[in-house]
């Protein structure tokens, strides 16, 4: 009898230690999320991966042991056979059919007339009472129901007055939702009210990108469609309407322009005064997607007013960072100095820090019809798939786990942590405008789940534990976005039901006595008393427009696109052109030079005074535009520069300023041009008295001036301030 205890007790030991093996690498039970598409979400419990070669650690499985080096055939190869067909996305909504499916196959009109009604209301519920408790305060606290602007008493709270600028943000951050529901009357009015009551000369200091995407994103579009003569929104002209939006937009923009002066890279401060410019304790770190996501907004303005100062700075500064992307991995980090060009944040992610920049290299294309754009955009695409991408190679079909894509070091591929954040929830938004729609209806079922779970989007969420790391949630459209675009992208019910769920989530969870609250604990659902303006200006806007088939933006013959902050921008020929080139040509058009010319283009002579420890060449005069006869060689001395276009023109114009603004003490001492070259080409240069190299060895406000001067050139209103030289027609 002993042997048969002994055989029985190793036969339960066994199944113990499989019991082990079975929790300890994650084969255990998945989500126990349904939704028609058929994942597992399989979250393995595992170890953090070490540290590794390339080869070891980019695997099918996010959470993949690491086994013996010595043993490769143990590894588990979750690849498609290279034979196995290509199935097209909507085979993820037509296999695996069962009454649970069938539950998503459609959605009836009553309903969906339902929840665009219900969507609307959310809006209307939130904004009458910002209007009524709130105006002109920036934000609404929706328990307290009462007005909230910076936090004047504690200046380092930068969660508020990173914001709040007391510049009434709710009303200006909802303008075009209000024409997107249909309402001109209150579009109207509201306008008025910014108009008479908003001012930009503030003892505000805010961040560069969010007074960027929130203020001057939403100007700019209220702008363009109360005046787009096409009309997408009906007949919603204002009378004696003068621009006054776009006046603001440019007031705004130049007060954002200190943040890039005096930086060595080109990358602007994160933060400015709107009074006094950048403040004199500024730090001099800023995030990727802070410095980089300027260029729709900056872009468009200099479009509309013929200036390219603005687009100028902001395309600089997505080259910059650009260009200290790593050569290893193609891969950007998160956190850059400004003056030394170093990543003082190695993690490169889809989330927080990162994310708007990708999404602003495409846009900025679509728009603008820059191909560096977007060959920047599918470099980082790539590197983005080859490095940040876990999981098995197709999203529904295959051994492994779904795609994942994980935080990493931007220099060797390798995991950092072991969670995503809300804002990656974006991604497959930006996927469905790439046309990587498969890939974008994984990643966003992935995020659905953890909706379904919770009710709302945890600010994180850790993949490894399957829990939030960080609780939050501040009512943010990401998901929303994504869900919209794809419904628009596949027209599959799926989304309707997906939106309808947020929506019910939204009004059961969030919904307090004066509006729509924080979540501060998804699991508990307590609550935060503030209400963000992005939930007028984006969360319901999306909502409203994915149940809403035929609103005019639908309809209309015009196409648009979003905003990072879901304001409404058309695209329109006018924005690939740029007006300052037929302005400012250096030579005149479709006339031939005069015969005793062989050569009309104009000799610009820079001479330097001194040479600046961090500046190169390249800096300097751009030699991939413009051809310098003497090479500088760092140490002063005479440059004489060729320009044979207006771009050439206008990059050395730049660079004189460039040079004035970190020289401080009188870079440029002289500018010379070849008189009879640019006079036979119908050309002359204008010296204005007002231009003289600075001297002053801390003269923010004059090398303000400078830039502020240069933006003037080509504005609406005619200006008695000139750009310190250019040129212009006899």
């Amino acid at each position: 009898m002993q042997w048969r205890s002994i055989v029985v007790g190793l036969l339960v030991l066994r199944v113990l230690l499989n019991c082990a093996v079975w929790l300890v690498f994650g084969l255990g039970p998945s989500w126990g999320f349904d939704f028609p598409i058929k994942f597992t979400f399989n979250l393995h419990k595992i170890q953090l991966l070490q540290d590794g070669d390339r080869a070891t650690v980019k695997t099918n499985a996010w959470l993949q042991h690491m086994y013996d080096n010595r043993n490769p055939q143990a590894k588990t190869c979750s690849k498609i056979s290279g034979n196995s067909p290509k199935k097209s996305y909507l085979s993820f909504f037509q296999e695996g059919r069962d009454d649970y499916d069938r539950k998503y196959s459609s959605f009836p009109d009553a309903l969906k007339v339902k929840m665009r009604g219900m969507a609307r209301d959310m809006f209307y519920f939130g904004y009458d009472n910002y209007m009524k408790f709130a105006f002109p305060e920036d934000e609404l606290n929706p328990i307290a129901c009462e007005g909230r602007g910076p936090d004047v008493l504690n200046p380092s709270n930068i969660n508020i007055n990173d914001v709040l600028g007391n510049y009434s943000l709710t009303l200006i951050d909802a303008l075009d939702t209000l024409l997107v529901l249909g309402n001109v009357t209150e579009f109207h009015r509201a306008v008025k009210l910014v108009i008479d009551t908003v001012s930009f000369d503030k003892d505000s200091t805010v961040q560069v990108f969010e007074a960027n995407i929130r203020i001057l994103g939403s100007l700019i579009s209220a702008h363009i469609l109360l005046t787009d003569p096409r009309h997408p929104f009906g007949d919603i002209a204002l009378k004696d309407y003068d621009n006054e939006l776009l006046h603001l937009a440019h007031d705004l923009a130049v007060r954002l322009l200190p943040a890039f002066e005096n930086t060595s890279t080109g990358i602007p401060y994160p933060r400015v005064n709107l009074k006094r410019g950048v403040p004199p304790d500024s730090i001099n770190e800023t995030c990727t997607a802070g410095a980089g996501s300027l260029l729709v907004e900056f872009g468009i303005l200099s479009r509309l007013i013929g200036d390219s100062t603005f687009e100028w700075v902001a395309r600089r500064a997505v080259k910059a960072l650009w260009n200290l992307r790593s050569n290893e991995t193609g891969l950007l980090g998160n956190v850059v100095n400004i003056q030394t060009g170093q990543w003082v944040g190695k993690q490169s992610g889809l989330g927080a820090g990162m994310d708007s920049f990708y999404e602003y290299l495409l846009k900025s294309y679509i728009l603008f019809g820059e191909k560096e754009d977007y060959r920047m955009f599918s470099a980082v695409y790539e590197s983005i798939q080859s490095h940040l991408r876990r999981g098995r190679e197709a999203c529904n079909e295959g051994d492994g786990d779904p795609p994942l894509y994980v935080n990493v070091n931007m220099f060797n591929g390798q995991i950092m942590n072991t969670w995503i954040d809300s804002l990656q929830a974006f991604f497959p938004g930006l996927q469905v405008l790439n046309g990587d729609v498969e890939n974008a209806i994984c990643l966003h079922a992935f995020y659905y789940a953890i909706w379904k779970r919770f009710g709302a989007l945890p600010e994180r969420y850790n993949w490894q534990l399957q829990a939030p790391d960080v609780l939050f949630y501040p009512l943010r459209p990401e998901l929303v976005e994504s869900t919209y675009l794809l419904y628009q992208a596949t027209k599959n019910p799926f989304y309707l039901h997906v939106g309808m769920d947020i929506l019910e989530s939204l009004e059961k969870n969030t919904k307090v006595r004066c509006g729509y609250a924080t979540l501060h604990h998804v699991v508990d659902k307590s609550k935060e008393d503030r209400m963000e303006s992005f939930f007028l200006s984006e969360t319901c806007k999306y909502l409203y427009l994915l149940f809403d088939e035929d609103n005019p933006l639908h309809k209309s013959e015009s196409k648009y696109i979003f905003t990072t902050e879901g304001h409404v921008v058309p695209i329109d020929q006018r924005f690939r052109e740029k007006s300052w080139e037929d302005q400012f040509p250096c030579e005149e058009p479709n006339k031939e030079p005069p015969a005793n010319i062989s050569n009309t283009k104009c000799c610009l002579t820079v001479i330097i005074r001194e040479a600046h420890a961090q500046m190169s060449f390249l800096d300097l005069f751009h030699e991939d535009v413009l051809l310098v006869e003497e090479e500088y060689n760092g140490c002063g001395g005479e440059v004489t520069v060729i320009t044979d276009t207006v771009e050439q023109v206008e990059t050395l114009m730049h660079s004189v300023l460039w040079l004035e603004r970190h020289g401080k003490t009188g870079f440029v001492t002289k500018i010379a041009h070849s008189n009879s070259a640019c006079k036979m080409s119908g050309w002359r240069f204008i010296d204005e008295p007002q231009w003289q190299p600075t001297t002053s060895s801390s003269s923010t406000s004059t090398m303000s001036y400078a830039l502020r001067a240069a933006m003037k050139m080509i504005q609406v209103t005619p200006s008695k301030q000139w750009i310190h030289f250019f040129l212009s027609e006899r």
